[in-house]
């Protein structure tokens, strides 16, 4: 119901700013903002996100949770969306979401309503922590043993 409201609701603010906004300085200042919103939140969300990656890269060369670099990717894959939609609400909440406390102050709100409730590997994998605590990752596949037939030459030397 609420994904309904908000579909509801968006153009409904965004006409109204259009108009308004359009009201006050005219129709083709209205139109350049939005085209220069969409382009400087083009050139943000490149650097942002490039940003980011790297930090994925690093947390995953590392062995590190990338739960969080991967929210932040999300979170900037959303505000070029909405940087790319014309109209100014959008492109408000789009500027919001690339301010990095901003997205840090989102990252807690949604982690403070989720619960992890179990956690399991896959079949076939183990995990061994060591003494010195390094932690060896692998995967096993079991091979049934081989019955033993009449031996057979090689192939590779001739009798």
């Amino acid at each position: 119901m609420w994904l309904f409201l908000v579909f509801l609701a968006v153009p409904m603010i965004e006409i109204a700013l259009f108009i308004q906004v359009g009201g006050l300085i005219g129709l083709w200042p209205t139109l350049a903002i939005v085209v220069l919103t969409a382009v400087l939140g083009t050139i943000l969300v490149r650097s942002q996100g490039a940003q980011v990656l790297g930090r994925l890269r690093q947390s995953m060369s590392e062995l590190k949770d990338p739960t969080e670099p991967l929210a932040e990717g999300a979170m900037i894959l959303f505000a070029g969306a909405l940087l790319l939609t014309p109209g100014f609400f959008t492109d408000s909440v789009g500027l919001l979401l690339l301010i990095p406390p901003v997205r840090q102050w989102v990252i807690r709100a949604v982690r403070s309503r989720m619960r992890m409730q179990s956690f399991a590997f896959g079949a076939g994998s183990t995990a061994q922590q060591t003494r010195n605590g390094d932690v060896i990752d692998a995967e096993y596949e079991e091979v049934p043993p081989q019955r033993p037939g009449p031996r057979q030459p090689s192939g590779w030397t001739e009798h």
